[in-house]
Formats: structure tokens, C-alpha cells, sequence
């Protein structure tokens, strides 16, 4: 198996957890290092690897196939464009740019280079979302009616970290958790034909956005998505309803908890929910009423980064294309537009 040559451009959080362990998991990656600015930790977990002075002593070294982009929002736009350049492939993280703008012309530049590149939407891979996703596929509920999906927490003190706090592009719960819950309506649905959407700053002395409300309009149902800090206590993170029945399900993935936990993943075991965090289905099949929990898949950020494997290695489509990442930018500025404007925006 050809090891793809990997480098991460930072090592905190989304580096040490989301990215470098699914790496050393997969038989097809090889970590080589990450650029660190003031700490230097990355040695410390894995002690063969180098620690980067700069960008460009990752952009100069030859033998780097892929970069991973999980630095601030707002520097994804620069650092994914001089990665491409660099005639390397890229994986940017959510969310993908600040403007559709910029995403479209980093989906351009990768082609024009021949590069792959896919936007970090990990959530696909989510327990809870799978499970969603399984149920509507398999059409379970009939044609959809409307669906709402919330990403919420109770979290009122702003952030430590200043990048999340103070007022810059890439800052805000649109641009933080908000490319979650439209990518994955987005997966599941498409594009929508119109956006309206309530933005709003809830908590004391912030600067940043942290409440979204986001009604997604198709020709005959709808989509809500909602994301707030002031839920102390949770509504079921995603409810679908069709004409034939209804779906109700907590977010019960325990991938991010896991690893923050510092256990490593696996191939067997790994992304197993806890039983009581089963949906609910309530439906009808053949005139029979059906009330019952629904057993929930194992989620696996593996398989994003099988994807990505498959897409260098064979030439298979990215798992998550530049493309998506376009459409998602392209609801989040309709979104801005639309709260700004108190009106729906056509897409």
C-alpha cells in the first residue's frame, strides 16, 4: 500500500484529536509532522515525527504529499491556496472559507492542478447522523414533510480562545457548528431553493455570532437547522417527519468524547453508542402501526479518511468534494444576507 505523506498545520485540539489518530490508524497514511508555532507537542504522542518551524518548510518538502488545513476559520482561504500551489493535495476543515468566493476559487485551483481536495465534514460519519440518514434512505417515513436538525449546547462564557471571541471572518457558531448541520441537510437533501435565516449575539459582552436559526426551503418540504448556547436542556437533535411517520433522535455520537479521552480508534468497536441513546421511530408499514427504538450504526471518522486514501491513492472522487464545500458557503452567505435583510433569499 502507497503511504500517502501527511502534515497537519497545527497540533492543538482538532490536530491531537480529530486528525493524527485516524492517521496513525489508517495503514495508508504516514504522519510526518505538523507545523507548531509556540508549543511544541506534537513529539510528545508521537516521537518520530517532526515539529514544522513554518508553513513553508512543509510547502518546500518534496516528499508531503497531503496537508490537512485545521487552523482558523479564517485562514483556510490562504493556507489551502498556497498548499494547492505547492502541488499538493489538501483537506481543509469546516468551515471550508470565509465567501463562496474564496471556496470557488480553491475548488478551481485544485483542479487546474490536479490536486484533490475535500472539506473535513466528519459529522457524516456520526453515529446519530448515520442512523438519520439509514432511516430516510430507506424511506421509512414516507415523504418528507419537514425536518429539523439542532446542534446546541449550554455554554455561556465565551471562549478562551481569542481567534473564537473577537470579530473576524471566520468567527461564529454560522461558521462553526453551522457548516455541520448544513453540510449534513445538504448530504441528505440538496440544495434548497431558498434560505431564511435568524442570526443573533445572546450572550453577555460577545462580539461573535451565537445563535443560528436557518429555514431551508425545497418545493414541498422544509428544513430547519438551529444552533444555540443557552439549551441546558437538549431537544432531540435531529426530527424528521414524513407523511407516513415520524423519526426522533438525540445526538448520542461518542467519537469526539472518546478521543478527547485520548483512547484510540478502532475498526471493531469504535463509535458504539450507548443503547439508551436509540431513536425513536413511530410509522406505518402495510396498515400496521410501528412504535419502536431503532438500534443506532457505528460511526467511524475512519471512513473519511478512507475516503481521502481512496481519492489520492486510486483516483477515486473525493469523500467530501470542494464542490460541497461551495454549496455549504453558499448557504451561509444567503443565510448572513437573509438575517441582515429580514427577507427569504433565493437561491
Amino acid at each position: 500500500m502507497h503511504k500517502i505523506k501527511t502534515a497537519l498545520l497545527s497540533y492543538g485540539m482538532s490536530g491531537k484529536v480529530f486528525h493524527a489518530p485516524f492517521l496513525e490508524l489508517h495503514p495508508g497514511f504516514e504522519l510526518l509532522g505538523s507545523w507548531e508555532r509556540s508549543k511544541k507537542l506534537i513529539q510528545e504522542d508521537y516521537p518520530e515525527v517532526k515539529s514544522f518551524a513554518s508553513i513553508e518548510s512543509i510547502l518546500e518538502d518534496e516528499s508531503i504529499d497531503l496537508v490537512i488545513v485545521n487552523t482558523p476559520v479564517a485562514t483556510h482561504f490562504e493556507y489551502a491556496k498556497k498548499v494547492l500551489l505547492a502541488g499538493k493535495h489538501a483537506v481543509v476543515e469546516k468551515a471550508f472559507t470565509t465567501t463562496v468566493a474564496e471556496a470557488q476559487e480553491l475548488e478551481s485551483l485544485a483542479k487546474e492542478k490536479n490536486s484533490k481536495l475535500s472539506v473535513f465534514q466528519n459529522r457524516r460519519w456520526d453515529s446519530d447522523f448515520k442512523t438519520v440518514k439509514k432511516i430516510i434512505d430507506a424511506n421509512l417515513l414516507g415523504e418528507i414533510v419537514e425536518a429539523e436538525f439542532h446542534f446546541d449546547r449550554y455554554n455561556p462564557v465565551l471562549s478562551p480562545k481569542q481567534h473564537k471571541e473577537t470579530a473576524n471572518s471566520g468567527a461564529g457558531i454560522l461558521k462553526d457548528l453551522g457548516p455541520h448541520l448544513i453540510d449534513q441537510a445538504l448530504f441528505l437533501f440538496g440544495l434548497p431553493q431558498a434560505v431564511f435565516a435568524d442570526i443573533r449575539f445572546t450572550r453577555e459582552q460577545t462580539v461573535v455570532d451565537d445563535y443560528i436559526d436557518i429555514l431551508l426551503y425545497y418545493s414541498d418540504f422544509r428544513v430547519r437547522l438551529k444552533s444555540s448556547f443557552f439549551v441546558r436542556e437538549l431537544n432531540p437533535s435531529y426530527v424528521i417527519h414524513g407523511r407516513k411517520g415520524s423519526f426522533l433522535k438525540h445526538r448520542g455520537d461518542i467519537q469526539e468524547e472518546e478521543l478527547k479521552l485520548g483512547k484510540k480508534p478502532n475498526l471493531d468497536t469504535w463509535g458504539t453508542e450507548l443503547i439508551s441513546m436509540e431513536g425513536t421511530l413511530h410509522t406505518e408499514n402495510e396498515g400496521k402501526i410501528i412504535y419502536e427504538k431503532v438500534p443506532t450504526l457505528k460511526g467511524n471518522y475512519y471512513d473519511f479518511f478512507e475516503g481521502v486514501y481512496q481519492s489520492i491513492a486510486n483516483d477515486k472522487p473525493e469523500p467530501v468534494s470542494a464542490h460541497d464545500g461551495v454549496n455549504v458557503m453558499r448557504i451561509i452567505e444567503a443565510a448572513i444576507q437573509s438575517s441582515a435583510q429580514k427577507r427569504a433569499i433565493d437561491l
